[in-house]
């Protein structure tokens, strides 16, 4: 699975947030804009997957964070079960930032995934907004 599949997954499934929204930046009257991976009413989330690619988190995450007036938090999906050299520095620097850090397992995550949608249309159902309403075992 790539990052950018991960990502609305893992933000709206999980957080409950926006995907990549784009906020604007100016600088010296130039106009630009950050993208961060997710944001949250209270967080810029930046999340990258077990890899070398993922070390600049941290910076992303910060300046998210100072651009949509939000708390930093970095999300690591660990792909192999273990804490490899790029996990342990990203963690290791956002704990001296005490910027939060939070891994995910990527076994789970696709399980979550793929069962995302089944408790969704059974929450629809039970609660009434089924076809028929809610089974007679769901105390109706």
């Amino acid at each position: 699975m790539r990052e950018v599949d991960l990502i609305p997954i893992i933000c709206t499934l999980l957080f409950g947030g926006e995907v990549e929204p784009r906020i604007p930046v100016t600088i010296h009257a130039a106009q630009s804009y950050v993208i961060p991976d997710c944001v949250t009413q209270g967080h810029a989330i930046e999340i990258g997957l077990d890899r070398r690619s993922s070390l600049d988190s941290l910076q992303q995450a910060l300046f998210a964070a100072e651009m949509t007036d939000r708390e930093p938090m970095i999300v690591l999906v660990d792909t192999d079960g273990a804490e490899d050299i790029y996990e342990f520095r990203i963690r290791t620097a956002a704990r001296r930032a005490g910027v939060p850090y939070v891994v995910i397992d990527l076994a789970l995550l696709r399980r979550w995934q793929m069962t995302a949608l089944f408790r969704t249309a059974r929450d629809e159902i039970l609660s009434g907004g089924g076809r028929d309403g809610p089974p007679a075992s769901a105390g109706g």
